[in-house]
């Protein structure tokens, strides 16, 4: 055999290097390690395979039993690149290291490992546990310094000549395809012909399945509508059968959404031979695992890009228009799919202040809807950056939406109308389609059982059985096709027609109408709307609002939201001043509120009318009060001579209102207490006298040292008025400062 370096006197042949075989290395086992690279190897290079598997014989000649020589041939059809997926050579290097092996015998060092860092640790292992290793040159020991020297530098060549040759491979690769000349496997809708040249797929139905998948995405734009759409209408898709006795064969199957996206992003349905349109990325590659690591680069970097060279579906600008949809469907790298939640612009707010894309966040079983900026907050944890109602927004841009429109009524409504019915005639063609294939193999079907001789009864049963079976499927076929034309006439009615002329003509009651979906809306926002810019202006209720139209225009407008508190908004000290003055002539709450809804003023709640609750929370404010010229209550609450409430009487005496309950619980002014809208009020019975005695008690200094004499001070016996009474002083207490 190969490997053998001279002959002694005709005597027996001996492998170089074989005086190093020494008893401790017989007493082991001697392992033959086979492999080839690929299947197709194993199957057309089987001269290699005998010459390894040889290698026993050549074990036995050194001088082992054939019982301890083992034959690991685990691993033909793997390539020697790397060690994963190689269970062989992990069981080689295991065997090694548990000091069972005395010899590893290969046909040569390329066979066992392609990779130094593989081939090293062999190495290692070896010379630690004085292990041989044999090729058809000789037999060397990794533990010698020049045997070591001279296995590094062959398997330093066995990975260099891997190099070369993959160089070698790729460099003519390389040349044809820049020629466009390099053959690859065409996706459905194409076929090759043995010529090498691509053409469209003679099926007729088979191209009109293209066209129409594309057709679909141009209406719907996204994959997931799309694929609902092909299952509603039962549409297949076609494949070719590429190996086996049906090879070039026609075959249907259902839609998935995996060949849908791949449909859609292949350049070649726009006529363009591609090469390169991935590289590999070593860092994400998964040893042993072929199509791993691979990703995608952007158009201007494919190697290879030669448009115009074979037959196409689509435009080159219809292609890029698909892949920017589909990019831009993903919520990770776009704006995400149109979706069914009630946001308009769900993916196309921005905020002004940090520039970051705000998120949409529904409330109140999803009538609720907010626009907010939280991205650093999920990420870091600082604060929201800013908070708006999204119902707000979405009514102003509505707004600007059908103002655009208004002008392309009349062209929305012949597009309309020519969109369905080219739509509703592919999927009739597609119908015809498969009427005419099913009634062909039912009379191809008829056609051989009547060439039969009928006298060979098996052949004639079993044709007849097929075109039994073919004729079921034609009636199965024929029954869904009539029931999908009593749904859907081809033809748009006259009545469809009319219908559509109208609500072209009237866009906002299209706009409105239940039957306008949230994703119908979306997806006409997103073919004017490129961008919206919000900007909160502090905490008050104004909102700058930009607008950037496709096209490069944009808009700017305020917008007015609702906000929590009164003191949040722009206007609330003219608010304010305006309620006090309004009070001060007299007028009551209900007045005061009728007069700032006539006046344009609105609340932080919105709404068109200034609500009476909430005029009488501004009365009860210190910034209205210092304001009045009277009390708030003195108009409203129902009062006896000299009767105060507890506002009129801390602000005559000017006194803590902590000290007049005091007063009340102690018993040194005569109050009652009454009940006005509900609420119970504090109403203080004071003369002049008594204002003057008051007056005194307060002035009278006291502290701890000294204290009050009250009976000094001490009210004259009068009457107790109706309703006056006394509870316990923490009741009291709580009781005046809820109602005071």
């Amino acid at each position: 055999m190969n490997g053998v370096d001279d002959k002694q006197g005709g005597g027996p042949v001996v492998l170089s290097g074989s005086g190093k075989i020494q008893g401790n290395h017989r007493d082991r086992l001697a392992v033959v390690y086979v492999r080839q690279s690929t299947l197709k190897q194993v199957r057309e290079h089987q001269e290699s395979g005998r010459l390894q598997y040889a290698l026993r014989e050549r074990a036995v000649a050194l001088g082992w039993s054939p019982q301890r020589v083992l034959v690991i041939d685990e691993d033909q059809g793997r390539s020697g690149k790397y060690v994963e997926g190689r269970s062989g050579f992990q069981r080689l290097v295991a065997e090694v290291g548990l000091n069972h092996v005395g010899v590893v015998l290969g046909i040569e060092i390329s066979r066992l490992a392609r990779s130094n860092s593989d081939w090293y640790h062999l190495l290692d292992m070896c010379g630690l546990y004085q292990t041989l290793i044999g090729d058809v040159d000789g037999i060397y020991d990794p533990g010698n310094y020049n045997d070591r020297l001279l296995l590094g530098l062959k398997g330093t060549m066995s990975e260099a000549e891997l190099h070369i040759l993959k160089q070698r491979l790729d460099a003519g690769k390389w040349a044809k395809a820049r020629r466009g000349e390099l053959g690859m496997p065409v996706p459905m809708g194409y076929v090759r012909r043995p010529s090498g040249e691509v053409i469209k797929d003679p099926d007729e139905q088979a191209q009109a399945v293209i066209e129409l998948v594309f057709a679909a995405f141009a209406r719907y734009g996204t994959v997931n509508r799309v694929l609902r759409y092909l299952m509603e209408e039962q549409v297949e898709f076609p494949r070719r059968v590429s190996s086996g006795a049906d090879k070039g064969s026609l075959q249907w199957s259902r839609p998935s959404r995996s060949t849908l996206t791949t449909m859609l992003k292949h350049p070649i349905y726009a006529g363009a031979y591609v090469y390169g349109r991935r590289r590999v990325d070593a860092t994400k590659q998964r040893p042993g695992r072929r199509g791993t690591g691979r990703v995608s680069l952007p158009t201007a970097e494919w190697a290879v890009c030669l448009k115009d060279r074979l037959p196409a579906y689509i435009s080159w600008e219809e292609y890029e228009r698909n892949v920017r949809q589909i990019a831009a469907n993903s919520t990770v790298r776009g704006i995400g799919a149109p979706r069914q939640g009630p946001s308009l612009l769900a993916g196309l707010v921005v905020c002004g202040r940090c520039g970051l894309r705000m998120t949409t966040r529904y409330g109140h079983n999803g009538h609720g809807l907010q626009y907010v900026c939280d991205r650093r907050h999920t990420l870091y944890r600082e604060p929201v950056c800013q908070t708006v109602s999204g119902r707000v927004i979405d009514e102003a841009l509505s707004r600007l939406v059908l103002q655009a429109l208004e002008p392309l009524a009349l062209e929305l409504s012949l597009n309309v109308a020519h969109d369905l019915e080219a739509e509703r005639a592919r999927v009739q063609a597609q119908w015809e389609q498969r009427l005419e294939r099913v009634r062909y193999e039912a009379q191809r079907a008829y056609r051989q059982y009547n060439a039969a001789e009928p006298e060979n009864r098996l052949v004639v049963r079993e044709l007849e059985r097929r075109w039994e079976a073919a004729l079921q499927s034609e009636a199965a076929l024929k029954l869904e096709y009539e029931r999908v034309a009593a749904r859907q006439p081809v033809p748009l009615t006259a009545a469809e027609r009319t219908s559509i002329e109208r609500l072209s003509s009237d866009i906002p009651a299209l706009w409105q109408a239940p039957t306008t979906t949230a994703a119908e809306r979306q997806a006409v926002v997103r073919h004017l709307v490129e961008q919206v810019v919000i900007t909160l202006e502090g905490k008050s209720e104004r909102v700058g609002v930009q607008v950037h139209w496709a096209g490069s225009h944009h808009t700017c407008l305020t917008v007015i939201r609702p906000v929590a508190r009164q003191e949040q908004l722009s206007y609330y000290a003219q608010v304010v001043c305006r309620v006090a003055a309004l009070r001060n002539e007299g007028q009551s709450v209900a007045g005061i509120a009728q007069s700032l809804t006539e006046e344009g003023w609105r609340p932080a709640q919105g709404g068109e009318r200034f609500p009476t609750s909430t005029v009488e929370r501004l009365l009860t404010r210190r910034a209205v009060r210092h304001l009045l010229t009277r009390s708030p209550a003195s108009v409203d609450v129902p009062k006896e001579a000299h009767e105060w409430t507890t506002n009129e009487f801390v602000d005559t005496l000017n006194m803590p209102r902590v000290t007049l309950y005091g007063w009340i619980t102690k018993g040194v002014v005569r109050a009652r207490r009454t009940t006005y809208r509900n609420q119970p009020v504090w109403l203080i019975w004071a003369d002049e006298a008594e204002l003057e005695r008051l007056r005194a008690l307060r002035a009278h200094p006291r502290n701890k040292t000294t204290p009050v004499d009250m009976q000094e001070f001490s009210r004259p016996e009068i009457g107790q008025p109706e309703g006056a009474h006394h509870v316990s002083g923490d009741r009291q207490r709580r009781g005046g400062r809820k109602n005071g």
